[in-house]
């Protein structure tokens, strides 16, 4: 997309601080990071979420977050890692280009991702299986 900031960045137009690239991906330092380290994977293909990126692509991003967490856990020897992808603006989506944080963690941070459990009541559980299940027939 031409005016897509992270297309330009994978793409080499924008300068970054890039610590990892091949075919499909740029991985570069968060420039707001939320922790020393914070990364992000950039597709090169252009994909607005999780709901548009090809099951490939997906796959490929996987094993990439799974590869440069332990790189970069052996590099920064964080205590903890975090992989977080965000799809819509609810979720804290802000760039909609498809896109992975890549977030060490360190004893004592203040990296708020957490939230309160609530409860699953059996009424919720039977509506979200049966709705989700129906999906898949």
């Amino acid at each position: 997309m031409d005016n897509c900031i992270f297309c330009k960045i994978a793409g080499g137009e924008i300068p970054a601080a890039t610590l990892y690239e091949d075919e499909n991906f740029r991985v570069i330092l968060d420039l707001g990071p939320a922790s020393k380290g914070h990364a992000l994977i950039l597709p090169k293909a252009h994909a607005a979420n999780i709901y548009e990126i090809s099951d490939e692509l997906a796959a490929k991003a996987m094993i990439l977050a799974k590869k440069m967490a332990r790189v970069m856990t052996d590099a920064l020897h964080c205590d903890g890692f975090n992989i977080v992808q965000n799809n819509g603006e609810c979720a804290g989506q802000t760039v909609f280009h498809f896109h992975m944080h890549l977030i060490p963690r360190y004893n004592g941070d203040s990296v708020g991702i957490t939230w309160t459990p609530g409860t699953l009541t059996d009424e919720a559980k039977e509506e979200i299986l049966k709705k989700v299940k129906a999906q898949f027939s």
